[in-house]
């Protein structure tokens, strides 16, 4: 047929189409008597309505009809591609692609550059037997996802180099422009068809199924990327139901942080962890956390603006739900912010509604004040409020009666949603003995560069009291290195209960608290009835007073009464590996090292 005999035809096809009833019929059999309903999908709702006996026939006859012309339609669909195929040529190509000698340059910066873990589920996509599925590479800015890309391109042999594409995706490229120009580079023989930041198509959410449905069932492989995480996650729960494979690279632990970029430190971690920088070695040479500018563009940038972009696009922007009134009126960049400096504390309605504190700096006085060796009340002694109206400005943090309106605990719950979505945040069950009916969690955060920096800006705020820059140069170093030791001290703990959850996923890590102390860790083994305790110390010196809670024999006892029988005892710290008075001292970077 012509190209207007196959338009005419269809048009005709769906004309009669929409008279003709959709759905299915069902029977059901109940005592011994048979029954048939007309199933069928209404308002996003599946209906069921029973059939009388005289109208079976005539309504399966109709439904029959349907699904034959449905299939005409599919097959003239199909006839009318391949024609308008044939007719198109390279030089139409509408979106920026790069391809042969172009993909070779494009690599040659990688190639030194050591992989990520996730590298190999990427390769085994490209070249392992996974029909009709697309991959989703997707993660917040600079966790390595182009780089990933860049480095595929230059492992490949010449032969897949030339069937491979790199499609660079902007604003401005719709659906139907990456429609056309695959179609083209499907009939020129291309196989793998990488394309980056998919997600600024407006209409992405909504038509991605062409992916899978069109392309990849053809067999072409093809990789979605971007920084969009929470638009991908839309998409692959509608449009590419069980048709994509989800491919996170947000969560960078510490020994992929070590193998990667060849950084050996904990405290290097602790300052710069979350993304595949350097501090301006290498790699990505610039670190989004270097200072608090820089990760205040982050948080609005990655985060914020990844947030707002997908639920605009997403559903009509019908999934804003509560958090909507922040997003028209350019709050909810700030809200982020104030949650990020907050996270690890709590994340409740409180955070949001309260006057800003720094719990950094009240929880610093306090342990300056307790200090064994060199008490020290400086922090007691300074203009507290002028300190907190300067973290406030440092941190662009708004106080409730500064915003333009209510931020309400649906604001915090929905907020946090997104944020676990996005593999920013993830909770730590926090349990109490011996009140076992006692419960509560612990938000950690998996980008700890952005906590550090938010830290440094305390200390910024600090240098410009009129109390505290009055004391001597040596009383504000010690004050500063005992706040930051603080601080890398309970981030260091969040780092390793992050990772040890990661890496069990069949067993249950939490903090236990007592009423007076705490382990710091439990790895409960709930099917072998076996426990291991743990105390984590910003420190590389072995000091009894470290592990006194773990040598507590009724501490010890309550344990094994609800957890079973602790198979070890542990203080992970930044010194040697050693036992002292049968407890085991693991260096903390060999123990992260050692997760899987």
């Amino acid at each position: 047929m012509t190209f207007s005999e196959i338009n005419n035809r269809l048009a005709t096809l769906q004309d009669k189409i929409a008279s003709l009833p959709i759905g299915s019929i069902t029977k059901k059999t109940v005592n011994g008597k048979t029954y048939f309903y007309h199933r069928f999908t209404e308002n996003k709702k599946r209906r069921e309505k029973f059939i009388p006996a005289q109208d079976l026939e005539a309504l399966k006859a109709k439904i029959d009809l349907r699904k034959k012309f449905e299939k005409e339609i599919k097959d003239l669909k199909r006839e009318l591609a391949e024609k308008n195929i044939s007719s198109l040529q390279d030089s139409d190509l509408i979106t920026n692609i790069l391809r042969g000698e172009e993909l070779l340059l494009f690599a040659r910066s990688v190639r030194s550059y050591k992989k990520r873990e996730c590298f190999n589920q990427l390769r085994d996509y490209i070249y392992g037997d996974f029909k009709d599925k697309v991959l989703i590479l997707y993660g917040l800015r600079r966790t390595g996802k182009t780089t990933m890309i860049r480095q595929i391109f230059a492992d490949m042999n010449e032969s897949d180099l030339a069937c491979s594409a790199f499609i660079q995706i902007t604003a401005k490229n719709s659906l139907a422009d990456v429609n056309h120009d695959l179609k083209i580079m499907q009939k020129q023989g291309i196989k793998y068809v990488f394309l980056d930041e998919v997600t600024l198509i407006e209409d992405f959410i909504e038509g991605a199924a062409l992916f899978s449905d069109v392309f990849a069932s053809c067999g072409m492989k093809v990789v979605l990327s971007g920084t969009d995480s929470l638009g991908f996650i839309f998409t692959e729960d509608e449009q590419l139901y069980d048709r994509g494979i989800l491919l996170h690279t947000t969560f960078i632990p510490y020994r992929e942080f070590e193998m990667v970029l060849g950084i050996h430190s904990i405290d290097e971690y602790i300052r710069y962890g979350g993304t595949m920088s350097m501090s301006g070695i290498n790699y990505n040479e610039n670190s989004p956390f270097a200072d608090k500018k820089k990760a205040d563009e982050y948080v609005d940038t990655a985060i914020a603006r990844n947030i707002q972009h997908s639920l605009r696009c997403y559903q009509y922007e019908s999934h804003f739900r509560n958090l909507k009134d922040l997003y028209e009126k350019d709050e909810l960049t700030n809200v982020v912010n104030r949650v990020v400096e907050d996270i690890n504390h709590r994340f409740t309605l409180d955070v949001l509604t309260k006057n800003f504190k720094s719990h950094d700096l009240g929880i610093s006085a306090n342990n300056l004040r307790k200090d064994r060796e060199n008490p020290n009340d400086v922090l007691e002694r300074i203009n507290t409020s002028n300190v907190t109206d300067s973290i406030k400005k440092l941190l662009n943090i708004l106080n409730k009666e500064e915003q333009q309106i209510d931020i309400k605990h649906i604001h915090a719950a929905e907020i946090k949603e997104y944020l676990d979505l996005l593999d920013l945040t993830c909770d730590i069950d926090v349990l109490f003995l011996p009140d076992v009916g006692k419960k509560s969690s612990r938000t950690l955060i998996s980008q700890p560069g952005l906590r550090y920096a938010q830290a440094d800006a305390l200390i910024n705020s600090l240098l410009i009291d009129k109390e505290f820059s009055s004391l001597s140069f040596a009383e504000r170093k010690t004050v500063q290195e005992r706040i930051l030791s603080e601080i890398s001290g309970r981030m260091l703990e969040d780092i390793v209960l992050l990772e040890t959850k990661v890496s069990n996923p069949k067993q249950q890590v939490f903090v236990l608290q007592f009423p007076v102390g705490e382990f710091d860790m439990v790895v409960f083994d709930p099917n072998a009835g076996t426990c291991k305790i743990f105390e984590i110390k910003h420190s590389d010196k072995v000091v009894p007073y470290q592990y006194r809670h773990l040598t507590d024999v009724k501490k010890c006892a309550a344990t094994e009464h609800r957890f079973g029988y602790i198979l070890g005892k542990y203080v992970l710290y930044r010194g040697e590996s050693r036992v002292v008075d049968g407890i085991q001292y693991l260096n903390v970077e060999e123990y992260l090292r050692n997760l899987s």
